[in-house]
């Protein structure tokens, strides 16, 4: 394996065949680059699913109230629905088994000043409960408490880019800002994975809100979070019950899809996931396919390496050189070969990867990867199939008599 004359007849003969020797090459490094790119791809699609859903917890249920579609109990169609604080309590006191915490919404854009710098941000009035739904992360001050609903007091919790918006380099906690004509204190200041959009908005209480509102107590959504050991077919049972209680309580048809709409994060990350699964499985066989068709590639090569220098092979033997010889001779030719360009295009496909980042962000893939464990592997797989592939055309020139090679043409 180490023999000094054997490795400078294997580099002369590389040296003789640059194309036989680039082409060999050629077909496991794209074999290789192929399989490391798509399974990365993959990776990426996975990445661009979690994306997703990394802004919310996911034992969250979002209803939304919707307009009825059927008439139901002298009711008529087309009746909108609206949530009230009654629903709250109700779904506490029905639900305790199931239910985690709860926090109403009320969205509105408005108009907020400090001092002579002013902008537009969305203002939604929440419970407490909202910051594990959000996953808000505090970096100053607080978030609103219960003190805060009861007492509909006139404090406001602030995203990142208001602050910066606002307040510049100044400390914003204690200061007050004006929403829409209304003096909020700001208690804290937060920041969400969830990206740009969502540290532009400042939660305040939604009492305060309804306040603000001549003292209504109408909700744009509810949101609940159920106990994580429910697990996904509890979650699924949840939101049946859920959705039954609502309908009879607001007198919608059972049937009506259109009165009251539910988005269960756990079974839209389940479903998600499992596609995201499924097409990686499926970039993973493609992979596997092009790997393959290295092996088949090499194979070939070999044979026609083989067949290239029969002659040689026969005068080899004719002047003393055993079967074994001859065929650890062109092993490891090939080996030598196939094992640096498997590795140069695995070199290149992890770098591609690595420089793909976010270009690929429109196409729903983010930061696509490898891990390396699976790249190493792939490429020895490549490297000791391809060398069985090519032993079998090996053995049988081997075993040729020296006088019918030299006859061969």
């Amino acid at each position: 394996m180490f023999s000094r004359d054997r490795w400078q007849e294997i580099f002369q003969t590389i040296s003789k065949n640059k194309m036989r020797t680039f082409l060999s090459g050629f077909t496991v490094a794209l074999g290789i680059f192929i399989f490391v790119v798509l399974y990365g791809l993959g990776n990426g699609l996975k990445n661009s699913f979690k994306k997703f859903f990394v802004d919310d917890a996911n034992n969250v249920i979002f209803i939304y109230p919707g307009k009825t579609s059927k008439p139901y109990k002298g009711f008529k169609a087309n009746r909108r629905i609206e949530f009230e604080n009654s629903d709250l309590d109700d779904i506490k006191e029905n639900f305790t088994f199931f239910l985690e915490d709860i926090t109403p919404r009320i969205s509105r854009n408005a108009n907020v000043r400090y001092k002579n710098e002013s902008n537009s941000y969305n203002t939604r009035g929440v419970a407490p409960a909202n910051q594990k739904v959000e996953k808000t992360i505090i970096m100053q001050g607080r978030y609103l408490n219960n003190n805060d609903i009861l007492n509909k007091t006139k404090h406001a919790v602030i995203g990142r880019l208001v602050a910066k918006d606002l307040f510049k380099d100044e400390n914003p906690v204690g200061a007050y800002v004006e929403i829409n004509s209304s003096a909020f204190k700001v208690i804290g200041v937060f920041q969400d994975e969830g990206g740009d959009n969502e540290e532009r908005n400042i939660y305040i209480p939604y009492t305060t809100r309804q306040q603000l509102e001549k003292g209504n107590d109408k909700l744009d959504q509810i949101v609940v979070t159920f106990r994580n050991e429910l697990g996904h077919t509890g979650a699924l049972g949840f939101e049946d019950a859920l959705r039954k209680f609502l309908k009879e309580k607001k007198f919608i048809d059972p049937t009506d899809s259109s009165g009251l709409f539910f988005q269960n994060v756990a079974d839209n990350l389940k479903q998600n996931q499992q596609f995201a699964g499924a097409l990686q499985l499926i970039v993973a066989f493609v992979g596997l396919g092009t790997l393959i068709a290295g092996i088949i590639g090499i194979s070939n090569i070999m044979v026609f390496v083989v067949k290239e220098r029969t002659k040689e092979l026969g005068i080899r033997k004719a002047l003393g050189a055993t079967p074994k010889s001859v065929i650890q001779m062109i092993l490891h030719e090939s080996i030598f070969i196939t094992t640096l360009s498997g590795y140069a295009g695995l070199f290149l496909g992890i770098l591609l990867l690595r420089n793909l980042g976010l270009k690929l962000e429109d196409y729903f893939i983010i930061y696509p990867y490898i891990n390396i464990n699976t790249a190493l592997f792939a490429t020895f797989i490549l490297i000791l199939f391809g060398s069985i592939a090519g032993y079998i055309p090996v053995k049988r020139a081997a075993s040729i008599k020296p006088i019918i090679a030299l006859r061969d043409e």
